[in-house]
């Protein structure tokens, strides 16, 4: 069984055994490489029976591997498919395989005629929670915090699948009703809202008169276009920014510690500490960055100078000590947003290389009680508009 998207391009193959079930599977990822599904592959998870995913270079005959084995996740009956399974290692996933395998369990679940699936893994984080907006809707519709709601166990989730659109070499569109996320050229554009959910979204997909605009977006305002669609999803334009040299320069100190303590506050107690340590090891600076907020190298971490100039325009506008700092604050929070998922992922390396006995120590360290975050951010708030405003 193969489907194909309105341009004619293959998205996944699905071929079924004698007695209904699933044999193997395969679905195309944004950047147009391949996910296979191999049914029923171990019993060695912990849940017991698993599927596994590869990465796939053509779809798998048999019992052939298909190519390089990623991770598992608890075994399905594809043909009656009843509840949203939990994924072992969701990092070893190519970006885009986990919403992939989502979107084809939402696909089959609808035409199954299942109203409703249910998630009882062991790892409601914030991360599958806003993979499953992307090819489901929760409810209860009007949870007061759906977050919150998910992770208690208290949401159920109505299959919504997206159409998926390979679109130009390099452009991927998914659509329900509008474009909803953009990926080109390996940078992922959203929509900010997902029912009542607001989404982070520096990389943006908005509508215009002209179509839907993909935009670099900072401080409640477009910094830079880079697509332009038709509201159906079809490629209008690629609009190529002119990149305005300039010498990069340091953030004050500071702001980076600012910038950690944001990070911190909002991650998991025992990688605080460690934040913090992996944030003063890393140069944090204004400058040039092409087509992009931020580029993450391993001892440096730029972030655009069209950042701080939104910042500037925003600051010269506002009047009043009150919205001045609200707004420094605001861009602290940002720019937390933009360096936060490469700071924690070294500091979780870091912790993960300790000895088990430091691990178990800051596993059980008690969480800082000082306020030193919030004076942090306090301190960081007085020397970015000092920065700014020289």
């Amino acid at each position: 069984m193969q489907s194909f998207d309105r341009h004619g391009h293959l998205v996944s193959e699905l071929a079924w055994a004698s007695d209904g079930s699933l044999a193997r599977a395969r679905v195309r990822l944004p950047d147009g490489t391949w996910l296979a599904i191999e049914p029923r592959a171990t019993t060695a998870a912990p849940w017991g029976l698993a599927d596994r995913l590869w990465r796939a270079e053509r779809f798998p005959e048999g019992g052939d591997p298909p190519g390089e084995p990623l991770t598992v996740f608890e075994a399905l009956d594809w043909a009656r498919i009843d509840r949203i399974p939990p994924l072992a290692e969701p990092t070893r996933l190519p970006p885009g395989g986990g919403t992939a395998v989502l979107n084809l369990i939402a696909e089959l679940a609808r035409a199954q005629g299942v109203a409703r699936l249910a998630y009882r893994g062991p790892y409601p984080t914030e991360q599958l929670f806003v993979a499953l907006l992307e090819s489901f809707r929760y409810e209860p519709a009007d949870a007061t915090d759906p977050l919150a709601a998910f992770m208690a166990g208290e949401l159920a989730w109505t299959p919504a699948p997206h159409e998926r659109l390979f679109v130009a070499d390099g452009l991927y569109v998914q659509r329900r009703a509008r474009v909803e996320k953009v990926v080109f050229r390996g940078a992922a554009y959203y929509r900010p809202d997902w029912q009542s959910v607001v989404r982070q979204a520096p990389k943006r997909v908005r509508d215009v008169p002209e179509g839907v605009l993909c935009s670099l977006w900072a401080l409640g305002r477009p910094v830079e276009d880079h697509l332009l669609l038709a509201s159906e999803g079809d490629l209008l334009r690629v609009l190529e920014p002119v990149v305005h040299e300039c010498p990069a320069r340091p953030m004050p100190p500071e702001v980076v510690g600012g910038v950690a303590a944001i990070v911190a506050a909002g991650s998991a107690r025992p990688l605080a500490p460690v934040i913090e340590d992996v944030a003063r090891a890393v140069a944090l600076e204004w400058g040039a960055v092409a087509r992009d907020l931020v580029t993450i190298g391993a001892d440096r971490i730029r972030v655009s100078e069209g950042f701080r100039a939104a910042l500037a325009e925003r600051l010269a506008t506002a009047h009043g000590r009150g919205p001045r700092a609200t707004l420094a604050l605001a861009a602290i929070v940002e720019l937390g947003v933009l360096v936060g998922d490469a700071l924690r992922a070294r500091a979780q390396a870091r912790l993960a290389a300790l000895p088990p006995a430091a691990q178990a120590a800051a596993l059980d360290s008690p969480p800082p009680t000082d306020g030193r975050h919030a004076r942090a951010i306090g301190d960081a708030i007085e020397a970015l508009l000092r920065e700014v405003d020289g």
